[in-house]
């Protein structure tokens, strides 16, 4: 074929360089198909909040989960827009936005006053055994979710909101309420679920496990069908809706006596992950150790996130974890930062979660007013330095990162725990207590105040191979809670088998044992369910107090309640003994130690091994202080965390090592540095700058602003107010 005349010059410029052109388009395109490494998702950080963007409350996370298609309860003053106007306020700010409501109540008078189907619902509310409903505020009651509310849940929030263009939707709290549960509602569902009469709860050991079972099944079933219309409905538009479950740990919902399915939603292939709603309120419920009943908030924060890190490692499903710089009650200023600094630290110790929700409604955190002290009635706003500290912590909280490092302290010591922890808490049968739910910390108090990096496991995530990867020794016990298929004590065996070491401690009298169950229905007729487990390794039923082995392993039997090991002082003596024995030599202290990236965390615990504090050499960024010190060396006494960044393992300069506002449009320019930095109104932004020497200028929005030269870490520190807009620092040395 004959090409025109006016094609051939194009033609042999082709000819001589079609080589260099598919080399140069191969560059290209393995360049754009290499590995990056990770990623920051656009949500690694998070918050939730009722109200429109406003310059109070932009606190510069990666995302804005904006709360209920009519609000918040709680919040009054959140109602002047309309979801999507709340949304598109804060999408113009380039926040990521998502959603959040609650399932178990919310804004949903519509649905109670009879404007959705033209009948009256209030008989759906929970109730308690007094006849009164359990109310969350003025017309909001909480909810046993029935088909006909599920189907109103879905049109008349779910569908709305992925119609407004969200592609991710949060359903926090699914509670029922241990003490509830005499509704005519719940009677009916009682009915369509057992084919029986419904029973009181309060008439028998076995009324009140069936009526938490139902509990249970109730909101795994709301959030199974409103997810599944969630997705299903989002790929009929053609996109892919994210569904994830804000909740309360397992261990506070036990404490607190409410029911909720936890764990078992890991299964559900409509549930992408969770946020573990951890934070100073839940973390502060008192407890027992060496016979003193008091707060604990590092170690039961610690225990907390640990119970959400082990619901979702093995499932490989995605979690947030919550921190709160207040509470939902209300105290003075000092308390709160004294224990967000406790909760915070106890979170980054978990090196494998790197997502955060770092604030739930900052409204009232930079708008509310709280007192001065714990002896004062004098109420202000927050503190500039303790917003400032907070701005710190949040910064550090975008750029920490997943790490390979591991907490200082023995390994492979893990405790059981199950979602019926929250079947058998209210109310008492014959007798038998277990305050503050001792029985389980019983198992886990005593080794983290020896110092032990204690691990949970979940027993609902057995058959997932990587729930006991690595655990040498697991401690057990079913005075608390009860296995709710046979299945998972073939898994426990088998791990026995392979070398394990369990610890199994019970006397196995508590009312509970004799509820009509698996164990001891049908072709089973065991005593009690300890006695299922051990015939899966030939030990007799009722087996004595002792060490049984079995294949590579050995399970030792303490025909002792957990309880007995913190309900008195030094009662956890036999316990360590015998974790001790299955383990070798635990290496005891008084402080937990962990390196991520630069950063270092450090805990010293009270009431453990040594009153000694823990002494660190180097050149540390103090970021608890918003006055951002250098230290070279310093102390942490027993009852106190430090969070440092670590200048030897900075980036080279010029970098930020730490600021209280997000910065933007970082660039260095021959002997310059310059950036954007935007933070909330009335806020104040302290920054240390790592520089490769003094400065010979800085301005702050084009104006010269002083400055703190450190020598020692070669660093500028710079104070000056924050703007959400932006302001523009530069530096030149």
């Amino acid at each position: 074929m004959e090409l025109p005349d006016f094609i051939l010059p194009f033609y042999y410029l082709y000819e001589m360089n079609k080589y260099t052109i598919v080399y140069l388009a191969g560059f290209v395109l393995a360049v754009a198909c290499a590995p990056r490494g990770p990623q920051h998702p656009a949500d690694k950080t998070t918050f939730q909040t009722s109200r429109a963007w406003s310059e109070h409350i932009d606190n510069r996370a990666d995302a804005v989960m904006v709360y209920g298609v009519g609000g918040n309860p709680s919040d009054r003053n959140g109602r002047g827009l309309s979801l999507e106007d709340r949304l598109a306020s804060w999408k113009e700010r380039g926040y990521t936005t998502q959603f959040m409501t609650g399932i178990a109540w919310g804004e949903y008078q519509d649905y109670f006053t009879g404007e959705w189907d033209g009948k009256w619902h209030l008989d759906e509310g929970q109730v308690q055994m007094s006849g009164d409903t359990i109310w969350h505020g003025r017309m909001v009651p909480y909810i046993v979710p029935t088909e006909n509310y599920l189907s109103y849940f879905k049109e008349r929030h779910i569908k709305r909101v992925i119609d407004a263009g969200v592609d991710a939707i949060f359903l926090e709290e699914p509670e029922f309420w241990a003490r509830s549960g005499y509704s005519d509602a719940f009677k009916r569902e009682w009915k369509d679920y057992y084919g029986t009469e419904w029973r009181p709860q309060d008439e028998s050991p076995e009324a009140t496990y069936l009526s938490s079972k139902l509990k249970y099944h109730l909101y795994y079933r709301a959030l199974d069908e409103a997810f599944t219309f969630a997705k299903d409905y989002g790929r009929s538009l053609g996109r892919d809706i994210k569904c994830y479950v804000p909740t309360h740990s397992l261990l506070n919902y036990a404490q607190w006596q409410i029911v909720s399915p936890e764990a078992s939603l890991a299964s559900l292939p409509c549930v992408d992950g969770y946020i573990a709603q951890v934070w100073t309120g839940t973390s502060r419920e008192p407890d027992y150790y060496n016979g003193v009943y008091k707060e604990r908030v590092f170690e039961t924060a610690y225990l907390e996130y640990g119970c959400m890190a082990s619901m979702t490692a093995p499932t490989g499903r995605r979690v947030w974890f919550l921190t709160d710089p207040v509470e939902d009650w209300p105290r003075d200023w000092a308390d709160y930062k004294r224990n967000y600094q406790a909760t915070f630290t106890a979170q980054l110790l978990y090196p494998q979660i790197s997502d955060f929700e770092i604030m739930p409604w900052p409204e009232r955190i930079y708008r509310g007013f709280y007192r001065t002290s714990a002896d004062s009635e004098e109420r202000t706003r927050i503190p500039k330095d303790y917003s400032s500290m907070m701005q710190v912590m949040i910064n550090a909280a975008h750029d920490v990162p997943v790490s390979q490092s591991k907490l200082s302290g023995s390994k492979g010591i893990s405790v059981l725990m199950g979602n019926s922890l929250m079947f058998q808490r209210f109310p008492v049968h014959e007798g038998y207590d277990d305050p503050q739910l001792s029985n389980f910390y019983g198992l886990a108090m005593p080794l983290l105040k020896h110092g032990v990096p204690v691990e949970i496991s979940h027993i609902e995530n057995l058959s997932y191979p990587k729930t006991l990867e690595g655990v040498k020794v697991l401690l057990m016990t079913y005075s608390n809670m009860k296995p709710l298929d046979p299945e998972a004590h073939s898994y426990l065996a088998g791990w026995v088998k392979n070398g394990g070491h369990l610890i199994y401690c019970a006397t196995d009298q508590d009312p509970f044992q004799k509820v009509n169950e698996w164990w001891n229905t049908g072709d089973n007729r065991y005593a009690a369910p300890s006695d299922h487990l051990f015939a899966q390794m030939g030990i007799e039923a009722g087996a004595m107090e002792g060490t049984y082995r079995y294949g590579k392993g050995s399970v030792r039997i303490l025909r002792h309640d957990p309880k007995e090991f913190v309900l008195k002082e030094r009662g956890d003596t036999l316990l360590l003994e015998a974790v001790t024995a299955a383990y070798g030599p635990i290496e005891e202290k008084n402080h937990f130690v962990l390196d991520r990236d630069a950063y270092k965390l450090v805990a010293v615990v009270d009431e453990g091994v040594s009153d000694e504090p823990y002494r660190l050499d180097g050149c540390f960024i103090d970021l608890y202080d918003a006055d951002l010190p250098v230290y070279t060396s310093l102390s942490v006494r027993p009852g106190t965390q430090r969070f440092l960044y670590d200048v030897s393992k900075a980036p080279k300069a010029p970098a930020i090592l730490a600021a209280a506002s997000r910065a933007y449009d970082v660039k260095r320019t021959g002997h310059g540095f310059t950036y954007v930095c935007k933070s909330p109104v009335e806020t104040v932004n302290v920054t240390r700058i790592l520089l490769p020497s003094k400065p010979v200028k800085v301005l702050v929005n084009g104006i010269t602003s002083d400055y703190e030269w450190d020598p020692s870490s070669k660093t500028c520190l710079l104070r000056h107010d924050n703007l959400p807009d932006g302001v523009t620092v530069e530096i030149q040395w």
